[in-house]
């Protein structure tokens, strides 16, 4: 018998079936992905340790969206580069919200990942950010970026007050709710600000 020509299996493909699991029921198991992929659970050893090399692989697939290198090298200025990558980590994790969860239930170990950290850090050392002040900037983008991937998949009437709402609150909701990009220009307004805080931080 012909051998296929391609293998039947791989942590890419592996991966890609989890992160479609993901993507339409939140959760994925050992079991029903081997089910998925037509192969026994056994056979995925051959290939990952466990649950957690999976994560660490769609967290993987999720940032090689992100052109690091491109928005580094094209942006000579710190605070440009470190914008465009989180415009561009955000629009990726906005495509896969229900990933977002199961990611914080693990170290970081994914190698793609790990070369987007490597550049906003040396990005913010050129700015003249010590050690400790990179790592709270780190912070601060990562819980904004992938709370504002979440917001994407929320339903199209996030607030519901009724008759509970202020004058105020009425209008803004009112101003704001239906609009058809309204978390992409909320996400914008508040990467802007984040940006100028930034930038006095570093002044």
């Amino acid at each position: 018998m012909a051998r296929p020509l391609s293998p039947k299996l791989s942590p890419v493909i592996i991966a890609e079936a989890a992160l479609a699991m993901v993507d339409a029921q939140g959760e994925f198991t050992l079991p029903a992905l081997a089910k998925r992929l037509r192969v026994s659970p056994s056979s995925l050893y051959n290939h990952i340790s466990g649950k957690a090399d999976i994560i660490e692989l769609m967290r993987g697939q999720a940032v090689a969206a992100v052109d690091v290198a491109g928005a580094s090298e094209g942006e000579p200025h710190w605070a440009a580069a470190i914008r465009d990558i989180a415009v561009q980590y955000r629009n990726s994790y906005s495509r896969h919200p229900r990933l977002i969860p199961l990611l914080t239930a693990y170290s970081v170990r994914d190698e793609t990942t790990i070369g987007m950290y490597n550049v906003l850090a040396e990005r913010f050392a050129e700015a003249g950010f010590g050690p400790r002040r990179i790592l709270e900037a780190i912070t601060v983008l990562d819980n904004y970026v992938l709370g504002s991937a979440l917001d994407v998949a929320a339903p199209e009437e996030v607030w519901d007050p009724g008759a509970k709402a202020s004058a105020s609150l009425r209008a803004a909701l009112d101003a704001g709710l239906g609009r058809e990009h309204r978390a992409d220009e909320a996400f914008l307004f508040g990467l802007d600000l984040i940006m100028a805080g930034l930038e006095r931080a570093a002044a």
